[in-house]
């Protein structure tokens, strides 16, 4: 699931949950949308591959990943956190964010929008209704969405 130090990936799955990180890595695989995924397991990993610091601060990177399937409720740095720092920078406000989240709460839903989400959602229960969920929004973010290269 990791990508070599220079190379940028197609997808940051930023998920800490091991059974929703596989199913997702699985769903976009299976259905050839992503070439490259990097898994980062909590929102300090995730920062810290974005801006190139901490264990990351080698990587050489010109661009960031396509999109970032992010979950909301991560140790260290929770989601929101994680999605107020990408937007706030230049380097990384114009990359896709998509929540992909357990929580039903509005606050959550509210606050990701007003912190500008580029979509929410819900991750389904059921295995196979989550393996399609994945399967969606990897077609339209990486196959349809087109995304300005800063």
């Amino acid at each position: 699931m990791s990508i070599s130090e220079d190379q940028v990936p197609d997808v940051l799955l930023v998920e800490d949950n091991p059974a929703d990180a596989e199913l997702a890595v699985r769903a976009l695989r299976r259905h050839n949308l992503a070439n490259s995924i990097h898994l980062a397991r909590d929102g300090q990993e995730a920062l810290d591959f974005l801006f190139c610091t901490g264990p990351y601060a080698d990587r050489k990177v010109r661009h960031g990943p396509r999109i970032i399937l992010l979950d909301l409720k991560l140790p260290k740095i929770d989601g929101l956190e994680v999605l107020k720092q990408i937007k706030a920078s230049p380097l990384t406000q114009t990359l896709p964010v998509v929540v992909m989240t357990s929580s039903q709460e509005e606050r959550d839903l509210v606050d990701s929008y007003r912190l500008g989400v580029n979509s929410y959602i819900v991750k389904p229960v059921d295995f196979n209704q989550f393996s399609e969920a994945v399967r969606q929004l990897g077609l339209y973010w990486l196959i349809l969405n087109k995304t300005p290269v800063v």
